[in-house]
């Protein structure tokens, strides 16, 4: 099993980047997926959540209107979209995956999640 996110690096303020996260390993299309961060010296966090089929999505207050989450089954792959970058947005993003029999169901609870990626440091600065 391995989830491979990608896409970090330094970006402006204002700077848009995607973040891919490629699934390997399981039946992606039984799994609700989600993206959490961490930055330096803070605990891991919600920040973004879809359900199997990508038919529902929810965003931690932090990021709603900035970022989106979206997934394309056909490629096994789940995508965090980031506009309008802060600093405070600086750390390093995981992607995550959870198996459920429920089409709806997402979760923000990092318990909830049974595969984490190696995650990709993501750094806001001009």
């Amino acid at each position: 099993v391995q989830l491979q996110a990608s896409g970090g690096g330094l970006v402006k303020p204002g700077g848009s980047p995607r973040l891919p996260c490629e699934a390997s390993g399981f039946n992606f299309v039984d799994y609700a997926l989600g993206w959490f961060r961490q930055a330096p010296g803070k605990e891991r966090e919600f920040v973004a959540t879809i359900t199997r089929g990508g038919g529902s999505t929810y965003y931690a207050d932090s990021v709603k209107g900035r970022f989106t989450i979206s997934r394309d089954n056909a490629k096994n792959t789940v995508y965090l979209q980031m506009n309008s970058l802060k600093p405070e947005d600086t750390a390093v993003y995981y992607c995550a995956a959870f198996k459920t029999a429920y089409v709806r169901r997402w979760s923000i609870d990092l318990g909830s999640y049974e595969y984490w990626g190696q995650g990709t440091l993501v750094t806001v600065s001009s």
